[in-house]
């Protein structure tokens, strides 16, 4: 049934968009449940995006950082985080595959979540399996209005693994997979997209871009050239003309050789070279706005716009540096710890998987920073013990940063006795 659902038919509205047609083949209803059918649209994203070298370049910046952290148990106390700890329940992502660790999981699932949109894990026999993203179809179960028909909301039945004819290999419950999804996708409720899918128009700019360079340099490295023949010289003698200047001057190889042309030859020179199309200047702009995508600064990834200027200043870098690990990594951080805390048993109530930064390297400026925080943390609770303050109401108050919860026990002496107080 699923297959012959997937094999529909249908024309293409001229005003709609690509991207809009293709996502008509990735979902339909049938039955109450709606499907989204992998492939299509994310195949097309990543065979987009994985052989440009921007692309590439921001996948490999992403995943070096991503796949540096470990995940632990961490108590969940007061509404506040608390002490960190492991079990042997964490060797299915410490270990996930023979000869694999968590970084290697979490490379992967980086890679998958970039191209596609989605990664998919099925814990099995004491490993992570791989699933193919554009192979996982998505079941949602409508809620509709019984008086309309009409659906009010969507609710996650389970995903099928299925061949690219359609048949079903083997179906899953929700809680049952990873399903890491970081970017999520507004169509689809219960899927990521892939942060290439808003800029694949600049991918493939890109990609005309170095193939213009590349036509370029196979043309001896010139602008298009037009070569013109007094009236009389006959067809043998231009095509043998034109076989020489060819063979003498196409090619990167041959480029700034001096051209000599014959009686009743004239070389005239059409379009535009590199110089005139500025093209670093259009073609970094382009780069720029990948780079935007991806969530990482120009110069994190090392692109020409942010090689120059004040932008390699050190206040500058640092700025870039916690731009991408707070506004990038760690919300990736968080989204694969959900993902991975769905096939992990929790050892009790009040516990959450989390992940563990503490060894990153990239992020070691700011072990400094919350070294310097901590310091005028325990210069505050000194002055505030000092001043009078109840210690434990103090230490409640700095840790939630609300001087509400401060408690005076009355006395204000350094010594914190009552008034009047004899001692021998």
């Amino acid at each position: 049934m699923l297959r012959s659902l997937v094999r529909r038919t249908e024309s293409r509205d001229a005003q709609m968009s690509w991207p809009d047609y293709l996502r008509l083949w990735e979902q339909f209803g049938f039955n109450g449940n709606q499907y989204v059918v992998p492939g299509s649209f994310a195949e097309l994203t990543a065979a987009q995006g994985a052989t440009n070298a921007i692309v590439a370049a921001a996948i490999a910046v992403r995943l070096m950082v991503f796949s540096e952290a470990r995940f632990l148990w961490q108590r969940w106390e007061n509404s506040r985080p608390g002490e960190f700890f492991g079990t042997e329940a964490l060797t299915l992502i410490e270990q996930p595959w023979p000869g694999g660790g968590t970084s290697d999981l979490l490379a992967r699932m980086e890679v998958d979540a970039s191209l596609y949109g989605n990664s998919y894990w099925w814990a099995t026999g004491g490993q992570l399996v791989r699933l193919d993203p554009t192979r996982v179809v998505v079941s949602m179960s409508a809620i509709t209005d019984p008086g309309t028909g009409a659906t009010m909301a969507q609710r996650l039945a389970g995903y099928h693994l299925v061949t690219q004819s359609g048949e079903v290999l083997e179906t899953f419950l929700p809680g049952e997979l990873v399903h890491y999804a970081p970017l999520p996708d507004p169509v689809n409720p219960y899927r990521g997209r892939s942060w290439l899918s808003a800029v694949l128009s600049d991918v493939t700019a890109d990609d005309q871009f170095t193939t213009y360079k590349h036509s370029f340099l196979r043309n001896g490295a010139t602008p298009a050239m037009i070569v013109k023949f007094e009236p009389g010289v006959s067809p043998e003698a231009a095509k043998e003309f034109r076989e020489r200047l060819e063979s003498r001057h196409r090619g990167s190889g041959n480029a700034f050789n001096t051209l000599y042309l014959g009686a009743g030859a004239d070389a005239r020179i059409v379009g535009s070279n590199l110089s005139d199309l500025n093209i670093k200047a259009v073609q970094g702009a382009g780069e720029t706005r990948i780079a935007s995508a991806a969530g990482v600064p120009a110069s994190i990834l090392g692109i020409s716009e942010g090689l120059a200027g004040s932008a390699l200043n050190s206040g500058n870098y640092t700025a870039a540096r916690r731009r991408f690990a707070d506004g990038t990594i760690r919300p990736l951080w968080r989204s694969a710890a959900n993902a991975l805390s769905q096939v992990l048993v929790a050892p009790s109530r009040g516990v959450r998987l989390w992940y563990d930064d503490r060894d990153v390297p990239f992020l070691q400026e700011d072990v400094l920073d919350n070294a310097e925080i901590s310091q005028r943390n325990a210069q505050s609770i000194r002055t505030l013990v000092d001043g009078g303050f109840d210690p434990d109401s103090v230490v409640q108050a700095i840790d939630t940063s609300d001087l509400l919860l401060l408690r005076h026990s009355g006395n204000l002496s350094v010594q914190l006795q009552p008034a009047g107080t004899v001692t021998e």
